[in-house]
């Protein structure tokens, strides 16, 4: 775990002065910096400079799980197909439970609302990352997507980790949804693993592609915040 939360020596030209600060407190609001404010001692220049380093690296971890939702759906959309067909989502020998299903129905009422063809391409697009994290869960009750989807169809989306169990590809990969939904929702990670968060990210793309790890890695900006943080 990077060490920021008590000693953030974050190198920032931008002069703070009282005023600035107050105003600051009102557009960010006292109860979001209240998480910084305590992280740096109620220091209220650590804690913005603390504040921008968390959107930061939060957008630089973002970048990196865009890419790796895509290459998700991509893989999985392509197995599944295999098996189940091109409009797979459709198909009721695939087994989805009712939440998956209502997701998809959404899809599709709002490509309607915005004008899009409805297709394949444009169904999976829309779908989020935690449409395709719940799809290597369990199911819940009354469906058993082990049988129905691991099996016969999303362990191949992993061909570089052949003894990966769904559970097994299951538990990173709703790690990461977390991650994303923080991150998305604009909330302080600074107090997380973010190392072995970035490291996750690129171990999941690697069981899809090797190549696509190596892409990533060699763009990926979070190295240089951790190590500066």
């Amino acid at each position: 775990m990077v060490n920021i939360a008590n000693n953030h020596p974050v190198v920032n030209t931008f002069l703070y002065t009282d005023e600035i600060l107050d105003d600051l407190e009102v557009s960010l609001s006292r109860e979001r910096l209240g998480t910084y404010l305590n992280a740096t001692g109620g220091d209220r220049v650590k804690a913005i400079r603390l504040h921008v380093w968390n959107t930061a690296v939060s957008a630089a971890l973002y970048e990196l799980l865009q890419i790796l939702e895509v290459t998700l759906r991509n893989a999985m959309n392509h197995r599944l197909g295999e098996i189940y067909g091109e409009a797979w989502y459709y198909n009721r020998d695939v087994g989805l439970n009712s939440v998956a299903l209502d997701q998809i129905s959404r899809a599709r009422r709002d490509l309607e609302r915005e004008g899009y063809d409805e297709n394949p391409h444009q169904i999976v697009a829309t779908l989020s990352f935690g449409f395709w994290v719940s799809l290597l869960s369990s199911g819940g009750s009354g469906v058993n997507y082990e049988m129905t989807l691991w099996r016969p169809a999303l362990r191949g989306t992993f061909p570089q980790c052949n003894r990966l169990s769904r559970r097994g590809a299951h538990r990173p990969l709703n790690i990461l949804r977390r991650l994303r939904n923080r991150i998305a929702h604009h909330e302080p990670i600074f107090s997380r693993a973010l190392d072995e968060d970035h490291e996750r990210i690129l171990e999941v793309a690697g069981w899809i592609s090797p190549t696509t790890r190596t892409w990533m890695e060699h763009h990926s900006r979070v190295p240089a915040f951790l190590d500066n943080p």
